[in-house]
């Protein structure tokens, strides 16, 4: 992990801040026990990455499947909030943090105590309709969503591909695919947040994956100061004030605990 000073740094920069937004990957929830896409255990080592293809799951039974079985193994893992969600939780209680923006799908910021969190990709403890014939990646669904329980209890009685209940459309857990339109009005807020704060804080994101990661080059046209921490060095180091090598739960605890004694509450 960085040295004390890059730490204090990063406290004092959180605790002179009006509006931090925090922007978090894959890399905050490796503590809990969840391997990001690439390393090993991760995703692209257990499935086909073509099953992610919006079109192959309107198009396959079989994807569909696929899909609800990796989702089942998702829940069956029983993930829970590691240290670095519950600094930010923290860190919202105690003031300066205005939002969180997620990259992740795992519903662990909610769980930690947060209260303002942008899904960007979506969530996987829901699933929605999508519509009978979807095409060019745009969902048209009625407006049925149901936690994703519901898909399991379908798959329980027997329903091997569970459909829209009220319009007989497929459907489909409540997060982004490959080719999927993104969720225009979570885009939209997530760049109003960073529009409006002083300090973005990066957290376990390789900023490989866009429009995402274009955030933070945003925020420093928007004259924000960026704060990256990571385990591993990323594209967009040279971009940021700050860089903080080290685990994401290590990190932000110790730099939330420099600011928290004087805190309220």
């Amino acid at each position: 992990m960085s040295g004390s000073a890059d730490l204090e740094s990063l406290s004092r920069m959180l605790a002179g801040a009006d509006r931090v937004v925090a922007f978090t990957g894959a890399g905050i929830s490796t503590e809990s026990g969840i391997p990001d896409f690439r390393s090993p255990g991760g995703i692209w080592t257990r499935y086909d990455p073509r099953d992610f293809i919006f079109d192959r799951y309107v198009a396959e039974p079989e994807v569909r499947a696929n899909s609800w079985a990796m989702r089942r193994a998702f829940f069956a893992a029983n993930a829970r909030p590691n240290a670095a969600h519950r600094a930010l939780a923290r860190l919202e209680a105690v003031g300066p943090l205005a939002t969180i923006i997620t990259q992740n799908i795992d519903g662990l910021h909610q769980e930690a105590g947060s209260q303002h969190v942008i899904e960007i990709h979506g969530t996987a403890r829901e699933v929605a309709c999508i519509g009978v014939h979807p095409v060019g990646g745009a969902p048209d669904g009625c407006g049925f969503v149901a936690p994703h329980t519901w898909a399991f209890e379908q798959l329980d009685a027997g329903v091997d591909d569970p459909g829209c209940p009220d319009c007989g459309g497929l459907v489909k857990s409540a997060t982004i695919s490959f080719g999927q339109q993104m969720p225009l009005d979570a885009v939209r807020r997530a760049q109003a947040e960073v529009a409006a704060c002083d300090l973005l804080l990066v957290v376990g994101s390789s900023l490989q994956v866009y429009p995402a990661a274009a955030l933070p080059g945003e925020a420093r046209r928007y004259g924000a100061q960026v704060v990256i921490v990571n385990d591993e060095p990323t594209d967009l180091d040279d971009l940021a004030h700050l860089v903080v090598r080290g685990r994401a739960g290590e990190v932000l605890a110790a730099a939330v605990a420099g600011i928290d004694s004087d805190a309220p509450g």
